[in-house]
């Protein structure tokens, strides 16, 4: 049976943003219901109205406020006596991406049975006390389900499967105010309905406004933790076994489907704690953190565990790969976060680096100014110190290329101690004709590029040549490469890497250009690309730990193998409603 989506809005006196949330979801073409929780007069007639100006939706009114929870569930009912095999919950006041609702579908499609679960992604508006007890209900919820499964069982943006929901409303009582997000959500993992998460930004309106109760809200949480606790010990032996049972693999999906994890409040405050503190207290701090993430991160410690396992038998080494390895494997990449925030707050500076091949850097820094160059570095070791102390050298001009969508969590954090951070940050999409023009001129005009060459397309298939790297043939993008050759320019290798507690930067000459010909390029892009995969071994053996790429950085890149599908959902959507 092909899935119905529909929308359901509790609303309790919620009038600023409704009008402009629904302009967000028309383009969408799904139907809307609105739940009127007893409203008062004024809101109770501006909600009547809007179905005249907006055909898909519909007001259900509720006469009494009976809480967010009735409410929910109310339209819920509601969608399925209509025939809707899902609902999608946002709230009224403007606070959800609603631009992430083809995201939601997208997944659900794949996984109809699932809830889909919004992980929020706050900015600067969030208020601290919103956080602080979103992460002791966190606490409690794992302790609920035995389970790591529910990343945020707080968030009111979620898409639910209706037939699976319906009927635990109907046989189960559930709170109907602020504690009905949390125990809907563990009385469905109870219940075996899968749960799956995806990252949305979330932003608190300056008008915005919350019907909380303080006191009385609290209270309701606190027995409703309570209770699912008491509710846990009694499914202790059904939930543990879960844990044993052997589940469908999911398709891979494209590393850049992993979004970044950790919100821009929680990387300010390490800053923080590093600028008033020090690394001591960093370094403390990041010992629970790092495991927080090695124990919630199956896919990301699978690849270590996978990653670290070639390394070895590359390595013709006996010993097995434990658990404390893949630990290990990820505190190097909060070490690595901590160099990148010394390196912007101006604590690295070039005495601290030993630089490789110095006369490399001297002919750069001689070279006529108008010839500039592209360096391919990887995610081995520390890029992103490189350009922080590119930032201190004068005669030379470093912009690095990234995508608008991935990894700038960090950067934006960063940019609040130091507004250099992004500076000369290229962030594109597509690496289309006028990237590729506009690359060209800052290179005519004596700078320098930066580009990793070890992650596969954001947007296409096959556009790779494999390379063996650790024993196995692995998927290089040509991207990289092929705009080097367009740029016509020269091309190093850049690593950057911690040995024996100092970073040691290594550049190499690759090629003085790499143009490539029309009758062989092919040939020519396969030994490059060769090359290239080569070096990066040869660097990745001398720092095994300074691995970050925490996918399966083996898979093949074709439609059998890998989903790009959540960076083409909009265009999916809109396919399917054509």
């Amino acid at each position: 049976m092909k899935s119905s989506y529909c929308i359901v809005i509790p609303n309790y006196n919620h009038t600023q943003h409704i009008e402009q949330v629904l302009q967000a979801i028309e383009p969408l073409n799904l139907p809307v219901i609105i739940v009127n929780d007893g409203s008062n007069q004024q809101t109770h007639q501006v909600l009547n109205q809007l179905p005249d100006q907006f055909g898909f939706l519909q007001v259900i009114n509720l006469t009494e406020n009976s809480g967010k929870g009735a409410a929910v569930m109310a339209g819920f009912l509601a969608a399925h006596e209509q025939g809707f095999s899902h609902a999608i919950q946002v709230d009224a006041d403007g606070q959800h991406n609603l631009k992430d609702i083809p995201n939601f579908i997208a997944l659900s499609n794949n996984y109809p049975e699932a809830v889909i679960c919004g992980i929020p992604d706050y900015d600067d508006s969030v208020p601290l006390g919103r956080l602080i007890p979103r992460y002791l209900t966190h606490f409690w919820v794992w302790v609920e389900t035995l389970s790591f499964k529910i990343k945020d069982s707080m968030c009111g943006y979620r898409l639910y499967p209706l037939a699976e929901t319906v009927q635990l409303i109907q046989s189960s009582n559930i709170g109907k105010r602020m504690d009905f997000d949390t125990e809907i959500l563990v009385k469905l993992y109870w219940a075996s309905v899968e749960i799956l998460n995806l990252p949305t930004k979330v932003t608190y309106p300056e008008d915005g406004s919350s019907h909380f109760r303080m006191f009385q809200d609290n209270w309701l949480i606190t027995k409703m933790h309570t209770k699912l606790f008491f509710g846990m010990l009694v499914r202790a032996p059904k939930l543990m076994m879960r844990h044993f049972k052997s589940q469908p693999k999911p398709p891979d999906t494209h590393w850049s489907a992993t979004q970044e994890r950790g919100s821009t409040f929680g990387i300010q405050l390490l800053v923080w704690l590093y600028r008033f503190f020090g690394q001591w207290l960093f370094r403390i701090v990041m010992i629970p953190v790092i495991a927080y993430f090695v124990l919630t991160g199956s896919k990301a410690r699978s690849a270590s565990l996978q990653y670290l396992q070639r390394i070895n038998t590359y390595n013709q080494s006996t010993s097995k790969v434990r658990w404390y390895h893949v630990y290990k494997h990820f505190y190097q990449f909060g070490l690595a976060a901590i160099d990148k925030i010394r390196a912007w707050l101006g604590d690295v500076g070039l005495n601290d680096i030993t630089f490789h091949h110095p006369q490399v850097f001297d002919s750069l820094r001689k070279q006529n100014p108008n010839k500039g160059a592209v360096f391919i570095g990887s995610h081995l070791g520390n890029l992103e110190l490189c350009r922080a102390i590119g930032e201190t050298d004068s005669a030379l001009k470093i912009n690095a290329l990234v995508f608008t969508k991935h990894a700038l969590k960090f950067q934006k954090a960063l940019e609040k101690f130091n507004p250099k951070a992004s500076i000369n940050l290229i962030q594109v999409d597509t690496l289309g004709a006028e990237t590729a023009i506009m690359l060209k001129d800052k290179v005519d005009a004596g700078e320098i590029i930066i580009i990793v060459g070890d992650r596969t397309s954001v947007t296409q298939y096959g556009r790779v040549n494999y390379a063996p790297f650790l024993g196995y043939p692995a998927p290089f993008s040509q991207g990289p490469f092929i705009l080097a050759s367009i740029l016509e320019c020269p091309t190093y290798l850049l690593f950057c890497l911690k040995q024996s507690g100092q970073y040691h930067v290594y550049l190499e000459p690759f090629a003085e250009s790499l143009k490539l010909a029309r009758r062989n390029k092919n040939e020519q892009l396969q030994s490059i690309i060769e090359r290239y995969s080569e070096r990066l071994e040869h660097y990745c053996l001398k720092a095994p730990y300074q691995w970050f790429n925490f996918f399966n950085f083996w898979q093949k890149d074709d439609q059998q193998n890998i989903q790009r599908s959540a960076l083409k959902t909009q265009e999916t959507h809109r396919r399917d409603r054509h």
